[in-house]
């Protein structure tokens, strides 16, 4: 156990024991002072972390991006294999409950019609990374 860790310990214990010793009508208030307690802890660790980002990101550009990593513009959009699996799995959630509606109400033609949708819409995410790596001069994936 941390440090940290063994002096909220500490403190849920002193709280527990007051409220033995003053009773359940004393519960509120020391429960908030407890809260208070934990909550200046998260406090304290988020700015620490925050601080060491920061601190992590100027020197990535204090040493002038030397470790390789591109960094995108204002203009660019993310096309790594995240934002590719995000939309083709979003797509495929959403294809149950559309497929159903689209089969429900229209048949055939609206099972036609839904995942064209579906199909234009990941065919223009994927034609639109295709051609922002053609247009940067890089050489275009397979697969």
């Amino acid at each position: 156990m941390s440090a940290p860790d063994h002096e909220l310990k500490k403190e849920l214990d002193a709280t527990l024991q007051t409220r033995r010793e003053l009773g359940p009508e004393y519960e509120d208030e020391l429960l908030d002072s407890f809260l208070e307690k934990v909550e200046q802890r998260l406090d304290n660790v988020v700015d620490k972390r925050v601080r060491r980002q920061m601190a992590e990101q100027q020197m990535v550009v204090a040493r002038g991006n030397s470790t390789g990593v591109q960094q995108q513009t204002p203009h660019t959009y993310p096309d790594g294999l995240g934002a590719r699996l995000g939309l083709a799995v979003a797509s495929l959630v959403l294809a149950i409950p559309l497929t159903a509606i689209a089969v429900a109400n229209a048949g055939l033609t609206g099972l036609v019609t839904c995942w064209a949708g579906i199909v234009a819409v990941n065919g223009f995410q994927a034609s639109r990374s295709w051609f922002s790596r053609e247009s940067a001069g890089e050489e275009p994936r397979r697969g």
